[in-house]
């Protein structure tokens, strides 16, 4: 009986590697990359006190691929948020995104409708961070709307011999809730992990800067991983 059963395993262990093998010998298509943003999130007091619990964000990212040799995606994204408290706020936005080589092989622009939970913990040891954030996207190669959930988490650890200083550490998963003629598919859509290097210029303006893999996984053709060098700015008012 054990003998029939590793003879059966073993032969769609054979069927399996006769239809993926080259993919498992290929692995993933590869690319170095460049990312630039810069986000600034404020109160809205400003214009009335009244509104102290409202927030805005505004947010710009530059994406060079191909070995960093040219612009292969743009994003501006908007949004209006409240403090529920000290630590947690929900969010209400608009992001626009064009995107070319080599993430796509024909370019195209995407529309995104965008809600959000933000919670940031300060600790003894630092600030952990988590966002949920939910997507509606509406791409221009396709009539259905793809749906699409992330969960970030984050760690910031300031360096006790250099206090404007810290090792972040964020990891990202991005879940497809729904198939769309966009070939879209409902599951695991990718995963984006960084490290790197943090600095408090002042209680305004904070810079991190490191590596991010991003690994996206691609239903109906080879997988794409990007090794990219991500600099970040972040502007708080």
């Amino acid at each position: 009986m054990l003998k029939k059963y590793y003879l059966g395993l073993s032969s769609l262990l054979l069927v399996f590697c006769f239809f993926h093998g080259n993919d498992l010998i290929a692995g993933p298509k590869e690319d170095f990359q460049t990312w630039g943003t810069v986000t600034a999130i404020g109160s809205l007091d400003a214009i009335d006190p009244d509104l102290s619990k409202y927030r805005y964000w505004l947010e710009g990212q530059g994406r060079f691929g191909n070995d960093t040799s040219q612009v292969s995606q743009g994003m501006l994204r908007t949004g209006l948020g409240y403090a529920l408290s000290e630590t947690l706020t929900m969010w209400l936005g608009y992001a626009f995104i064009p995107t070319e080589e080599p993430f796509v092989s024909e370019p195209f622009d995407e529309h995104r409708i965008w809600q959000q939970l933000l919670w940031n913990q300060p600790f003894s040891f630092g600030t952990f961070s988590s966002r949920s954030r939910l997507e509606q996207r509406f791409m221009q190669i396709g009539n259905d709307v793809g749906w699409r959930y992330r969960q970030l988490f984050k760690i910031s650890l300031p360096l006790t011999f250099a206090p404007n200083f810290s090792l972040v550490a964020t990891n990202e998963v991005f879940i497809d809730i729904n198939k769309t003629d966009w070939k879209s598919v409902n599951g695991f859509d990718q995963n984006r992990a960084f490290a790197g290097i943090g600095y408090n210029f002042d209680e305004h303006i904070r810079t991190e800067i490191g590596y991010m893999n991003q690994y996206i996984y691609k239903a109906t053709a080879q997988d794409f991983m990007s090794h990219i060098i991500s600099i970040n700015w972040y502007l708080n008012f």
